[in-house]
């Protein structure tokens, strides 16, 4: 659970959840990657990646879906961006392991014997 989260908890794992699914394959890396330099419409990301039209839309909504970009629509163009507040929180959640967690060695277990 994100700690000190103004966000319900649970809707809170579900992002955090969602945020390093969406991280975890190269391809939305890549999109990511264009889109820290700037703001891209679909057919820009299509032709730098060289990929199909329909296989950027599938990983551009997993990326929406976890919040980590945007969308705004401008005439008949979808223009996608990051959304800087999700990285900020998937960030705090890892610095709270880093601060708060210690590596304790594991107790003997009662089974043994």
């Amino acid at each position: 659970m994100v700690k000190n989260s103004t966000i319900a908890p649970p809707v809170a794992d579900k992002l955090i959840a969602a945020g390093f699914h969406a991280l975890s394959d190269p391809l939305r890396l890549q999109i990511l990657e264009l889109l820290r330099e700037q703001e891209l419409c679909v057919c820009d990301l299509c032709d730098r990646l060289s990929v199909p039209q329909p296989k950027l839309s599938f990983h551009l909504k997993t990326l929406k879906e976890a919040g980590l970009v945007r969308s705004r629509q401008e005439g008949r163009w979808i223009y996608y961006s990051l959304n800087l507040a999700q990285f900020v929180a998937l960030e705090l959640y890892l610095a709270e392991y880093r601060r708060f967690s210690q590596i304790l060695p594991a107790r003997p277990c009662s089974n043994a014997g």
